[in-house]
């Protein structure tokens, strides 16, 4: 079984129960999202998509969007996304590399697309209108055969792809069911669009938070707590600056079964924040990149007093126990991965020659990521490997900052002739953070109102802004 089948199981156990809620309080039952992906398949199909055809796709989150992945999978073609951070650029990189055969967008995409050359040759699919049909059916192809192709940048800044076929999709979504076991009573409030999918193949509900999810930082948290409070959200699946969104300031809500975050790094002061805003929680971390997802997985249950106290005098950030299906190996302080659910390489193989090794007949994919593994097999991250410095690394230093009183962003950054450290938080004095730091090594202090932040992400700081910043 592959997603869309997964999800015509869902249709047909509950066709009436809610898919997707939108912001504007929009209901969307599986029967109405299995029926308009039925139509747009079949719009698609008379347009010319078939079994193996790529189809680019640039849209918001929304459920027209799943109405068009899910038609795409229907028809057994591939579904294809820009890396969205990469701009323009990497638009036009990413379609020449490809060179999908339509696009499916709205608004800015048709008016861009005359602007930009490599767009010219692909053909716009149609929207639907109110008398077509479609039947409720989807193409079986084979375990192997792509279904989506995504793209990263990476610590390159050049848009890498990855393909991933029907079967990898599916082992994800097993895997990753592993940690979240969603039951289709579940409601959850979701700004990470591929969970989405996940759910609807699991037949839980899906709320869509309100606002620009580009823009996590922007995202008005008192409306998020108005949509989990009016749908009776019971678990939050979203990235650390969305979470921080959500439970800042946030009165206890005990309605609030689970919390997972992943996608950047969950530091200690988000996960003691959000148990405040959610004390009846259990709250997870999960630990992954693009390639490989999940790698490790970590319980608010299950970290000690001693971890707390040594991730605040610097041991690193603690994300857990890697999964079963995985082997993790630390090389030279660095991440290594293997295992099934590990991307066997990129779009263009020379992007291979960096991040792929073979070792004892198994793929290895190197994440870049320094980290350590301690006496119990956990991993603790370190942050990324190239940005160390004389023993230095920018986790270790900045999850002890985050510790200290009244610091709300932390920034580590060790490549000139001395290692500094920016700050920005609530009455903070420089001398008492300076000596603060100079306890861990000779590290100078900088104080900022506020520490640029990945505008992506959101949970991890801009080095290349602050670096411009402080020069």
């Amino acid at each position: 079984m592959n997603l869309i089948e997964a999800f015509l199981t869902q249709v047909e156990a509950r066709p009436e129960a809610p898919a997707i809620i939108m912001p504007d309080g929009r209901v969307v039952s599986y029967a109405d999202l299995s029926h308009a992906s039925a139509v747009r398949a079949a719009v698609y199909a008379r347009a010319g998509i078939g079994a193996g055809d790529v189809v680019l796709i640039a849209r918001g989150v929304s459920v027209e969007l799943y109405e068009t992945l899910l038609a795409v999978f229907r028809l057994g073609a591939v579904a294809m996304f820009p890396e969205p951070a990469a701009g323009l650029k990497g638009l036009r990189l990413a379609v020449r590399a490809v060179q999908p055969k339509a696009m499916v967008t709205t608004g800015i995409g048709h008016v861009l697309r005359p602007l930009i050359p490599e767009l010219h040759g692909l053909k716009p699919l149609p929207d639907v209108d109110d008398d077509a049909t479609g039947v409720d059916a989807a193409m079986h192809l084979p375990g192997d055969a792509p279904a989506l192709i995504t793209f990263t940048s990476g610590s390159t800044g050049r848009p890498k792809g990855i393909v991933r076929s029907a079967d990898f999709l599916m082992l994800q979504h097993e895997l990753l069911e592993k940690l979240r076991q969603t039951q289709p009573s579940d409601v959850d409030l979701i700004s990470l669009p591929v969970f989405i999918l996940s759910n609807l193949a699991a037949g839980a509900t899906s709320v869509i938070p309100a606002g620009k999810l580009t823009r996590p930082a922007q995202l008005n948290g008192g409306k998020l707590r108005e949509q989990i409070a009016e749908h009776q959200v019971n678990r939050i699946i979203a990235p650390p600056a969305v979470v921080a969104r959500i439970v800042e300031g946030a009165a206890p809500d005990r309605a609030i079964k689970a919390i997972f975050t992943g996608g950047g790094p969950v530091f200690p002061n988000l996960l003691r924040a959000a148990v405040r805003a959610a004390p009846a929680a259990n709250i997870h971390a999960v630990y992954g990149s693009t390639e490989a997802e999940p790698i490790a997985h970590l319980s608010l249950k299950d970290i000690a007093d001693a971890d707390w106290q040594a991730m605040a005098e610097g041991a690193g950030l603690l994300a857990g126990t890697p999964i079963p299906e995985i082997k993790v190996e630390i090389r030279d302080h660095e991440v290594f991965v293997a295992g099934p659910h590990v991307n066997r390489g990129y779009l263009d193989p020379a992007d291979d020659r960096a991040t792929k090794a073979i070792r004892d007949g198994l793929l290895w994919h190197r994440t870049g990521d320094a980290a350590r593994l301690d006496e119990r097999g956990r991993l603790w991250l370190l942050g990324r490997r190239e940005a160390a410095h004389g023993g230095l690394f920018p986790f270790a230093i900045e999850t002890a900052a985050l510790s200290w009183p009244g610091v709300k962003q932390a920034a580590f950054l060790a490549d000139g002739a001395r290692a500094r450290l920016a700050l920005a938080g609530d009455g903070l004095s420089l001398p008492d953070m300076q000596v603060r730091a100079r306890a861990m090594n000779d590290i100078d202090v900088v104080l900022l109102k506020s520490v640029p932040m990945d505008a992506r992400h959101n949970s991890k700081a801009d080095y290349a802004k602050l670096r411009k910043l402080l020069a």
